[in-house]
């Protein structure tokens, strides 16, 4: 049982969901050692606001991990600055998110843990108690000294990956570069080689304008921009098409058989996934050197503490964190400490 994936979970935004979704998840079986972040307090008055039998265990730098059962809560206890009432954001314990971010980094480092999932934040709150942030992605990325990295959300039916995350629309060309396409173009391929055991990915590219730019008469970004970077990354063996249309290409041939469809933007990509499985996504960074899953929704405040909350996402983010940390494994990979 020594072998088994380490699984690190930052409960999120303490009057949100998260600490909901994190404790009805655990209560099924993984093959894993599971561990939380989050304010141990919180996580005990929200399994009784929710009717759950948890026992709770609180962790420590030295403490054993043993395999996850049923109901068990493993906690590195960081207790909030304010007590916390559900559905109330409270810009006093932005900071608890943040460092229990930073501790699960800690753990990631030393690698006392193969994978972290993230629960869900409130970014406004953060950023109004001072603190610059843009998202999971971005903090993790900056974290480990990762120059690029790729926001890619998955499900049963699909594979999304990103050009651009969580910045307005009308930045989103400027934010395009034939050099930037061609090294996501390479971190999507090694990352579905490292973390799912594909060989050979099979990417489709989408196009920025409306069909595809149709010869430059729509826009020039594609021929500027998208096709040189697909060119470049054909040449170097990577199987992905020059851009397609994007409002037929999830019923295309080419994207039926696809391993990941690489989108330009946020609203390009993700409502079609979402429509194919919210609420059983889940986001993944590519580009990182530790593996890093995420629920595929938001804090849903005026919901936590309910019982009303489904821990399908998070469920799902946890297995996957478990899959692909295995495919690390096998590859021999997560031997050494971690820098950054």
């Amino acid at each position: 049982m020594s072998d088994l994936p380490r699984i690190i979970i930052t409960a999120g935004e303490p009057a949100g969901i998260g600490p909901d979704v994190t404790l009805i998840a655990l209560q099924s079986q993984f093959d894993a050692k599971i561990a939380v972040i989050g304010s141990l307090d919180v996580l005990r008055h929200r399994a009784h606001a929710l009717d759950l039998q948890c026992n709770f265990q609180a962790m420590s730098p030295d403490s054993a991990m043993e395999p996850h059962a049923p109901g068990v809560v493993r906690v590195y206890d960081i207790a909030p600055n304010e007590p916390v009432i559900p559905g109330q954001l409270n810009v006093a314990n932005a900071s608890h998110v943040v460092d229990s971010l930073s501790m699960a980094i800690g753990l990631l480092k030393t690698k006392a843990f193969d994978a972290v999932v993230t629960g869900p934040v409130q970014k406004s709150i953060i950023n109004e108690a001072g603190t610059p942030f843009s998202g999971h992605t971005e903090f993790f990325s900056e974290s480990f000294g990762s120059d690029k990295v790729v926001m890619m959300l998955v499900n049963e039916t699909l594979r999304v990956a990103l050009a651009t995350t969580h910045m307005p629309l009308r930045r989103v060309p400027d934010a395009i570069s034939k050099d930037s396409i061609d090294q996501q173009l390479t971190i999507i391929d090694e990352g579905i080689r490292r973390l799912y055991g594909i060989a050979k990915p099979r990417i489709v590219m989408l196009g920025l304008n409306p069909h595809a730019g149709e010869n430059g008469h729509l826009g020039s970004e594609e021929i500027d921009t998208l096709i040189p970077a697909s060119e470049s990354a054909i040449a170097r063996g990577i199987d992905v098409s020059l851009p397609i249309p994007a409002d037929t290409a999830f019923v295309s041939p080419q994207a039926q058989t696809a391993d990941v469809v690489f989108a330009m933007y946020h609203d390009q990509g993700l409502p079609v996934l979402k429509t194919l499985g919210f609420g059983a996504s889940v986001n993944i960074t590519l580009g990182l050197p530790i593996v890093r899953t995420s629920v595929d929704h938001g804090t849903a405040l005026e919901i936590a503490g309910t019982g009303k909350a489904s821990a399908s996402s998070m469920t799902a983010a946890i297995h996957e964190a478990i899959y692909c940390s295995r495919n690390k494994t096998l590859k021999g990979e997560g031997q050494d400490s971690i820098e950054g």
